[in-house]
């Protein structure tokens, strides 16, 4: 993947990003305010934009979940609720 103006993907959507942005700014920018559940139940979303509230994980690429408000986006991630996917890291405490 490469870092630069380009697109990212939230189920069937194509999310144009600019160089620098982050996940969560990407997304919010395109209208998606919901980014699934938490493992809580609760809606994930973009809140604090620090990293610290865990309320913005998201899967990339069928992987690991990561923070979209830290995470910068690459062209062709492929994205979906954390909870779609395998289990959301856990922080260390």
């Amino acid at each position: 993947m490469t870092s630069g103006d380009g697109f990212i993907h939230w189920g069937d959507q194509a999310v144009p990003f600019q160089a620098g942005e982050t996940i969560a700014a990407a997304l919010v920018r395109a209208g998606v305010r919901q980014f699934g559940l938490t493992a809580t139940g609760a809606q994930a979303r973009y809140f604090c934009g620090i990293g610290n509230c865990q309320a913005c994980l998201v899967s990339v690429d069928g992987a690991v979940a990561v923070e979209a408000c830290l995470t910068p986006a690459a062209a062709g991630m492929r994205l979906a609720p954390a909870n779609d996917g395998p289990e959301v890291r856990q922080s260390a405490a």
